[in-house]
């Protein structure tokens, strides 16, 4: 298999090659559009995508249809649309963790980039790191100060083993020279109620109106954030990159997915039909009243960006010889 990167560039190209087809891209949707989520309903990302396929069912003028099919750390809906008709009418809303995360783990039945093309980025959720009510960290140079005068103390909960959270521990384990006591859960609202009852000292856990309640309440104490940016309910909690851990600064970014070789005017269409969607302002404040940042942009630029992460969390899970449970 080659490395996702040249993968990328040579699937990029093979695209290009193709001759635009503007004709079937007018005729397309003329039926139900099924949107597979890569998560089981009820959670954020299942909220993200029904708001969206609302929206995208109204520019077209015809249902769009939600398909949960949650599992294997997203593995299980990826692998759904990597099978599905490449006609447009099966598409897919996942992080981006299925294509750079998964495959350095575990051998997946589709290929991350030979058989899935990345549509358009529709939002990033950022990472928490939070002290708990056992840790007397103040700010994330305290914790690494408790971290390497006691090494493996403390105690840093993730939602699983090989999960972001635990590629971020990982890294700053690596670059900080220092030893933390991994404590993977399966995710679920038992990892928040072990935080909150200080059964560990650090949580890492996507962003969302439940933890933001405890912080507001001072239950959970904000050390850092892994986002592009400070986020605007916490513009005094720095970013690590801003602390001087690029790589460590991972946020779950989420998208809409094809099968591949889904015919590229279609492929345009709906980069452009989600773009004008995440443009309105309702759909905005939906996403940014859960902490959740809209993105947008291009289908390459979205192809780079999970290509860097591949490459990044390739790197931190050889060095630290991270597999799956």
């Amino acid at each position: 298999m080659l490395p996702i990167s040249r993968r990328s560039s040579l699937a990029a190209l093979s695209v290009l090659a193709l001759a635009p087809l503007p004709a079937l891209a007018q005729s397309w949707p003329s039926r139900p559009v099924h949107i597979v989520v890569a998560y089981p309903a009820g959670g954020v990302a299942d909220a993200v995508a029904r708001a969206l396929g609302d929206k995208l069912a109204t520019q077209w003028g015809t249902p769009v249809i939600i398909d949960n099919r949650g599992g294997a750390s997203g593995s299980i809906g990826m692998d759904a649309v990597a099978k599905a008709a490449p006609d447009g009418y099966t598409l897919g809303f996942s992080a981006i963790s299925p294509l750079s995360l998964n495959p350095h783990v575990g051998k997946l039945p589709y290929d991350p980039v030979l058989d899935i093309a990345p549509v358009a980025s529709v939002m990033y959720s950022p990472v928490l790191l939070l002290a708990t009510p056992a840790s007397t960290s103040r700010d994330f140079r305290d914790l690494l100060a408790a971290a390497k005068n006691n090494p493996g103390a403390v105690r840093w909960a993730t939602s699983g083993q090989a999960s972001l959270g635990h590629i971020m521990l990982a890294q700053i384990e690596q670059a900080a020279k220092v030893q933390i006591t991994h404590i993977p859960y399966k995710g679920g609202s038992q990892q928040t109620g072990d935080a909150l009852s200080g059964q560990f000292e650090i949580l890492s856990i996507n962003a969302g109106a439940a933890v933001m309640q405890h912080i507001k309440a001072g239950k959970l104490r904000p050390l850092a954030v892994g986002a592009p940016k400070r986020l605007d309910s916490l513009p005094e909690v720095p970013t690590l990159a801003e602390l001087g851990y690029p790589r460590a600064n991972l946020s779950s970014q989420f998208g809409v997915f094809a099968p591949a070789r889904t015919p590229p005017a279609v492929l345009e269409r709906l980069n452009r039909d989600i773009n004008q969607a995440l443009a309105l302002p309702d759909l905005r404040s939906k996403l940014q009243a859960t902490d959740n940042v809209p993105t947008g942009g291009s289908a390459d630029d979205f192809a780079k960006a999970i290509a860097r992460e591949y490459d990044n969390i390739g790197r931190v899970i050889r060095a630290g010889h991270i597999r799956a449970q």
